[in-house]
């Protein structure tokens, strides 16, 4: 139960932060990417390659920062996924060695429970960095 509420925090933190990177900067590179996308085919003069080319031209930078989103979500979650393990770990261990199942059960709530904390505490940062990136790749 305690496992599945600290998910919910996690998931919920995560979730606001891809809103928030979405409507402040993933949106504007969109309505970029569609104009010049427009724009591409407003050249009446250009082969079809040409305006192919320009559309391609046109979507790499929202690919790219896509890409970035994705790729520091993926690295995020890894992470958080190997300190639970981590917790895991030390509750099999515990129980090996004897210890009572309430104890084990209390030891892994707080060790997941801390994980959760210490990933919580990372998503500003994180945010705080892949803005930048997005900013950067806007212009």
């Amino acid at each position: 139960m305690a496992e599945l509420q600290q998910q919910l925090r996690v998931q919920e933190a995560v979730d606001s932060m891809v809103k928030s990177l979405e409507r402040e900067n993933i949106r504007k590179m969109q309505g970029l990417m569609f104009r010049c996308s427009a724009a591409c085919c407003e050249e009446s003069h250009a082969s079809m390659q040409q305006v192919h080319q320009c559309i391609e031209r046109c979507h790499a930078p929202l690919a790219q920062a896509q890409a970035l989103v994705t790729s520091e979500l993926e690295k995020f979650q890894d992470r958080l996924a190997r300190c639970t393990m981590y917790c895991n770990d030390k509750a099999r261990d515990s129980i090996d060695a004897g210890s009572k199942e309430l104890q084990v059960k209390r030891q892994l709530e707080t060790c997941v429970t801390k994980c959760v904390d210490d990933h919580m505490n990372l998503i500003p940062t994180m945010t705080r960095k892949m803005k930048e990136s997005l900013s950067s790749m806007g212009k």
